[in-house]
């Protein structure tokens, strides 16, 4: 999660044949999300998500590749040196919870051939 976008990876149901159900459950998560930061904010009714692309990735590789690249992440933009230091990513949990050769066979895999629209820009503030 940063200021201005964030990248999420889930599985669709065991039992559905596609991912037609993950823009009702973006669509959801956007509203409670923004309903959730505009309450922080004290900004009630602003627009917080502008919108979404979905992906479907059908191979284990391209799904385990994604999946390292939305955890290194913050390493990539020079927030944190290590992934799990960032406080709004899930790296330290899944660290603390796959096992060692889980996380090791993860964070091997390439993410340099990921095409993602990542347009961020570190705020001096950080």
């Amino acid at each position: 999660m940063f200021s201005n976008h964030y990248h999420f990876i889930a599985h669709s149901p065991a039992n559905a044949d596609d991912a037609s159900n993950l823009s009702d459950m973006l669509s959801l998560l956007h509203v409670k999300t923004a309903e959730w930061v505009n309450k922080l904010d004290a900004a009630p009714g602003r627009q917080v998500w502008f919108n979404f692309r979905e992906t479907r990735l059908t191979h284990q590789r391209s799904y385990l590749a994604r999946l390292n690249y939305v955890h290194q992440n913050a390493v990539k933009h020079g927030l944190v040196p290590v992934a799990c230091q960032y406080p709004w990513c899930s790296a330290a949990w899944f660290e603390r919870t796959a096992s060692a050769a889980m996380v090791t066979s993860i964070y091997r895999f390439k993410t340099d051939r990921i095409t993602v629209a990542d347009e961020f820009e570190v705020s001096a503030d950080w």
